[in-house]
């Protein structure tokens, strides 16, 4: 048996275990997903093994889509999703059931409900190193310009900022997995909107905690509204507005909620100048910049384009599909 169709499996038994109900799968699959039906609800069915914080926009525009073309509200099965998502799917309209049998499923008048059940999650081994902290850096080189793909191993090296054997080993990788392809006098990047999806699921994830520093809020709570104004060059050469300010900035489409800075400074210099003071529960984020950023205000549009994918929120997400069919075209 594959493993969705287990996964499907597990849920039948665990939704009947707790709550009494039968849920029943059609034979029958639709262009976009099996049908299944809940009482007398009927919802086209979405299998994915785990949400994390990197997939969960992704998987959230995956899951409206899915839900438009089929006409039908959809229902999220999942091994694993951490209850902060799933307050943000909820929010969203999606219903959802994991492994544990947790689920929140309100369609008309079916309100099914379940909470605190618990799973253990697996290790995860024998990853990939592209998309482990090095090769992440690498593969946003190559996204950021796909032109990069012909430097040597050495200018790769000093541009991630990357050891020379990381390079090898994950250029070997990518052309094993078919994301690079090699011909005689040189190299082509390829599936390069499949990258771009894996590349954000691995930022979000693995390296973008990494590069966390501080939450904080503005001392004066005015200034939210003044944002825009404020002078990042001040605090170094290498501050950048990133996330939704940035793609204010770039898309005047979007009202920041949220303020996400990257710099190459300590966050007391950034607090300093800025007026902000350290705030567990703030609305400004303080990052360290992993790269060589060209001049301007805002981090590059693939960075703008990772954050606002990894926050989940439907407005961002809209956002951020103007972002690509625009600045990152040349990645569809």
């Amino acid at each position: 048996m594959k493993a969705k169709d287990a996964l499907l499996e597990e849920i039948k038994d665990k939704l009947l275990e707790n709550t009494g109900i039968v849920i029943t799968y059609s034979d029958r699959k639709k262009e976009h997903g099996r049908i299944v039906q809940i009482k007398n609800e009927r919802f086209i069915v979405v299998v994915k093994p785990e949400i994390t914080q990197g997939n969960k926009g992704i998987v959230l525009q995956q899951l409206k889509d899915v839900s438009k073309k089929a006409n039908l509200p959809v229902l999220l099965i999942t091994k694993y999703i951490p209850s902060a998502i799933v307050k943000s799917f909820v929010e969203e309209g999606i219903s959802y059931v994991d492994a544990a049998g947790n689920c929140n499923i309100q369609q008309h008048n079916l309100l099914l409900i379940i909470e605190g059940k618990k799973i253990e999650r697996l290790p995860k081994t024998n990853q990939a190193r592209a998309f482990q902290e090095a090769g992440i850096k690498l593969i946003y080189c190559l996204l950021a310009n796909p032109d990069n793909i012909n430097k040597s191993f050495r200018e790769l090296s000093d541009l991630s900022q990357i050891s020379l054997g990381s390079v090898s080993t994950i250029i070997q990788e990518l052309v094993y997995s078919k994301f690079i392809l090699k011909t005689k006098n040189k190299k082509v990047l390829k599936n390069k909107t499949d990258l771009l999806k894996r590349w954000v699921i691995a930022y979000n994830d693995t390296l973008r905690p990494k590069l966390f520093i501080k939450k904080m809020s503005f001392i004066n709570k005015s200034e939210y509204q003044n944002w825009n104004y404020l002078n990042l060059s001040s605090i170094s050469e290498k501050t950048r507005w990133g996330g939704e300010c940035a793609a204010n900035i770039l898309t005047k489409s979007l009202t920041p909620a949220h303020y996400t800075i990257y710099t190459d400074e300590i966050w007391q210099s950034v607090g300093k100048s800025l007026k902000l003071m350290p705030d567990d529960n703030g609305k400004i984020e303080i990052l360290r910049l992993f790269y060589n950023e060209e001049e301007g205000n805002t981090v590059s549009p693939l960075l703008i384009y990772a954050d606002l994918m990894g926050s989940g929120d439907s407005r961002n997400i809209e956002t951020a599909e103007i972002i690509l069919n625009n600045e990152l075209q040349y990645l569809k």
